[in-house]
């Protein structure tokens, strides 16, 4: 039995709080993502795989099941 996967995750920007609501990719990890509001880059958090594990509502689906990730 497989678990239930959640696909729709909240990104924070560190930087400067701005969220937004985005779908995580099920056959690859996003290393990077563009603030929408501060145009920072986010990157991972050292020992985390992506970054929906370090600043998304929800870790990433292959996280979510109990897989390694992207490693």
């Amino acid at each position: 039995m497989s678990k239930s996967v959640e696909l729709e995750s909240v990104l924070t920007c560190p930087e400067c709080g701005h969220e937004k609501q985005e779908t995580m990719p099920t056959d690859a990890c996003q290393w990077f993502y563009e603030c929408g509001s501060c145009h920072v880059v986010l990157k991972p958090k050292h020992r985390d795989c992506c970054v929906f594990c370090s600043y998304g509502s929800i870790p990433c689906p292959p996280i979510q099941q109990d897989r390694t990730c992207c490693s």
